[in-house]
């Protein structure tokens, strides 16, 4: 057989690797709260805003303004709703996590 070369199994640090690591202290705090009301604009905009339907769709008089994008975002918005229910339900408090954040 030829020589083959396998290169050696590279282990890293599992606190690194699943986000444990100090690059951006409390950034997955803040992009958890900010999911949900950026798909929710994002529905509104596409009901609002979105361009005719194609040329299939045409056919079809009085079709409904939720397209496709529109029942998407909505979708991905409530899925992103966690953190806000956990801020409102008092379990998080946003105080303390500012200052956990900040320390």
């Amino acid at each position: 057989m030829t020589g083959v070369s396998i290169s050696p199994v590279v282990r890293h640090e599992a606190g690194a690797c699943i986000g444990g690591g100090d690059a951006a202290p409390g950034l997955d705090f803040w992009l958890g709260l900010a999911a949900a009301p950026t798909f929710a604009a994002m529905a509104l905009w596409s009901a609002l805003f979105s361009s005719q339907p194609d040329l299939l769709c045409r056919a079809m008089q009085g079709s409904s303004p939720m397209s496709g994008m529109t029942v998407m975002y909505l979708l991905m918005s409530s899925l992103h709703m966690a953190p806000w229910l956990r801020l409102i339900s008092g379990r998080l408090n946003l105080k303390t996590a500012v200052e956990k954040i900040n320390s």
